[in-house]
């Protein structure tokens, strides 16, 4: 497969999609993104790597750094995380309060704000800067020791973040966020400000995709349950609440962010990540979805 030559058909065959989303602007840092940026990357588990468009350029990855944080959590604590937050869909946003009072403080799963909240908790609780370790862990996978914070982003979100700080009082009070809930607030803000580029996620989400190995490091960083597990909940929570027509289109788990980047595996084959800041309703890249679904149907590698 040239996948090259794939990836530069897709920058050309999505052009027509630009204009159709929107900036993500509630948190006003990442309104000012230009919004048409456009990169995609593609990494394979023998080394090679493909990439167009602003593939280089690092941008904030947002949520899909709660995927990352999970993987720090079950490689210290194992399911103890499921203890603290469930692995179902939630159907609503991924800031919504509705259920996490229903359900009395427990979050659906980990990869809408409060159960990204709970999770983080959880890594906090380990002796050391828990910053410093999700960078580190980040720059590790990424083979790349620039990789670090927006600290313009990161106050912008710190402004804005009365949902969050809500939510993380709610589950307190229900004994699920063991914290103290501003030091809580300011490593989440942290990790969501984090810049990476497409070629820097498509790196660090190779080892979902080789069982938990990380190739370019001869490492396990995770087992092959723990690698099998997150995909799953990729699959089923990644997207928020339109996951259901991310597998119907795309057909491969992913993990979704609002500064416009997705990072998605193929079990087995390879790690694939898009960038374009314009989100569709359900604040996932619009054009991304598009390319991502260009990119499984071109290459026969959905799942499903």
């Amino acid at each position: 497969m040239d996948y090259q030559a794939v990836l530069d058909y897709i920058a050309e065959a999505v052009t027509p999609k630009f204009g159709k989303g929107r900036v993500a602007d509630y948190i006003p840092a990442l309104g000012s993104v230009p919004a048409g940026k456009f990169g995609m990357a593609v990494q394979l588990p023998d080394g090679s790597a493909f990439k167009t468009g602003d593939a280089d350029e690092p941008f904030s990855i947002q949520s899909i750094s709660k995927l990352f944080v999970l993987q720090l959590v079950m490689s210290h604590f194992g399911d103890m995380v499921w203890t603290r937050v469930g692995k179902e869909p939630s159907g609503d946003r991924f800031n919504s309060m509705i259920k996490l009072e229903m359900e009395h403080g427990v979050p659906r799963n980990p990869f809408i704000n409060p159960g990204a909240l709970a999770t983080l908790d959880l890594l906090m609780s380990l002796k050391g800067d828990t910053k410093h370790r999700i960078q580190n862990y980040l720059r590790f996978l990424a083979m790349n020791e620039s990789v670090s914070v927006n600290e313009t982003v990161m106050r912008s979100e710190l402004e804005h973040a009365n949902l969050n700080r809500a939510m993380a009082h709610l589950m307190k009070g229900y004994d699920n966020i063991h914290m103290d809930v501003d030091a809580l607030l300011e490593t989440y803000c942290f990790q969501c400000a984090m810049e990476m580029s497409v070629a820097d996620l498509a790196l660090a989400g190779l080892p979902l995709a080789t069982g938990g190995h990380s190739p370019v490091h001869d490492a396990s960083v995770l087992s092959v349950s723990q690698a099998k597990r997150i995909n799953a909940v990729m699959l089923t929570c990644g997207m928020y609440d339109s996951v259901g027509s991310f597998a119907y289109r795309v057909g491969i788990p992913a993990k979704s962010g609002v500064g416009g980047g997705i990072l998605a595996i193929v079990p087995g084959k390879m790690s694939v990540a898009v960038w374009s800041p314009e989100l569709d309703a359900f604040g996932n890249s619009y054009v991304g979805t598009a390319a991502l679904e260009l990119f499984t149907s071109l290459t026969h590698t959905s799942i499903f």
